[in-house]
């Protein structure tokens, strides 16, 4: 798998899934609050050690232990209305959580390749499992242009979460051409990171052809008006041109390369959040 999926906790518990006597625990149902979504997964391994992420370090114990007692898949009910009295989850709420200790490996394989063909996927639930299939969307994918610290200061950040990313710089370019590389797919951010805006029209024009969910340019009032009038004399459409965020990021204002990766990395993940299925 590439970087960017094994970035998601709910494809690497998937990712494990695929291998023998690995067990996947799914929550199917919330009743209350809880920190994870619905249809977030786990994966136990034989030797008790798991993958993914289930935000309570006690109800992945819990899961562990009860997966190991079952020989079928099963729903069962932790926190509120639980028969498992000794047991409770902090939030007060409840969770129906799937256990199944032999889940389908062709499934798991064939959903994981299509996530790598960078496809919406599904996983079919056994039918007992209250949701009939989990639904997947391929990773958050970076494709960053720019120059200087910004630049480097994204790409670093980028690679610490382990997202896939590409990190093209100014001199990898060639002014007035776009990129090169493949069309943005719809689970793909773009974002400009240049101090010479002349640099940016022919990736801009590139850009918002493609579905990539997310478009940023960095740059102030002056540049973002002057970048608005360049593409539309070049006759890119009024729609297209409105989907170019600037300027970038979360903050209101950014004085270092660290703090604008950071703003802009954090809108971006946001965004992508918001495209899940259970978001």
């Amino acid at each position: 798998m590439t970087a960017g999926h094994l970035a998601d906790e709910d494809h690497r518990a998937l990712a494990a899934a695929c291998q023998p006597d690995v067990g996947l625990c799914t929550i199917v149902g919330i009743d209350g609050s809880f920190s994870r979504r619905l249809g977030a997964q786990l994966a136990v391994l034989p030797d008790g050690s798991v993958v993914g992420d289930l935000a309570d370090t006690c109800l992945e114990r819990q899961l562990v232990s009860d997966l190991d007692d079952i020989g079928e898949p099963a729903v069962v009910r932790y926190g509120a209305g639980s028969s498992k009295i000794d047991f409770r989850l902090p939030c007060g709420g409840g969770l129906d959580i799937l256990l199944d200790p032999a889940p389908d490996r062709k499934a798991c394989r064939d959903t994981l390749d299509q996530l790598e063909r960078r496809e919406p996927a599904s996983l079919m639930l056994p039918a007992n499992a209250i949701m009939a299939r989990r639904a997947f969307i391929p990773g958050l994918k970076l494709r960053v242009f720019g120059e200087g610290a910004e630049l480097a200061a994204i790409r670093d950040l980028a690679d610490a979460l382990g997202l896939a990313t590409d990190a093209v710089a100014k001199d990898a370019l060639s002014l007035g051409r776009g990129s090169g590389l493949p069309p943005a797919d719809r689970w793909t951010a773009v974002l400009l990171l240049f101090h010479e805006h002349e640099w940016e029209l022919a990736l801009l024009e590139e850009a918002v052809e493609s579905p990539a969910f997310y478009i940023g340019a960095q740059g102030g009032h002056t540049a973002r008006e002057a970048r608005a009038n360049a593409l539309a004399g070049k006759g890119v459409s009024e729609q297209s041109i409105a989907r170019i965020r600037s300027p970038v990021g979360t903050l209101p204002a950014c004085r270092t390369a660290q703090t604008l990766a950071l703003s802009a990395l954090s809108e971006i993940v946001g965004e992508y959040e918001r495209l899940r299925p259970n978001a």
